[in-house]
């Protein structure tokens, strides 16, 4: 999750391959030959990258409802209570503002 898919691409197991990271960690992605895809979660094969911490989240879910079904993926999230209602809509670089990103490029204080 966040930049863990890095630690897959870093010795190659991602080359050639869409996968998704934090997007202020594009550009290593890309580095390493994966495709970066602005997705939340991609599963490319046996292989699953999540963007954000949010998103590992959704990423384990999803692993669980593959892993064993869809009832049982809903109850771990109810267990969790994993309910995401955000008060903002500025969580992904699509959807910030300008000063929003600005504010995070000089280093909130």
């Amino acid at each position: 999750m966040c930049t863990g898919s890095l630690l897959l691409g870093a010795p190659g197991l991602l080359t050639g391959l869409s996968a998704t990271t934090h997007w202020g960690a594009v550009d290593v992605l890309e580095s390493f030959g994966a495709a970066y895809t602005a997705e939340r979660v991609v599963f490319q094969g046996k292989i699953v990258t999540a963007a954000g911490v949010s998103s590992g989240i959704d990423m384990a879910l999803a692993l669980a409802a593959r892993i064993t079904d869809r009832t049982t993926a809903e109850a771990i999230q109810l267990a969790i209570e994993y309910d995401p209602q955000p008060p903002f809509d500025a969580g992904s670089p699509a959807k910030a503002s300008q000063s929003v990103k600005d504010l995070l490029a000089r280093g909130i204080r």
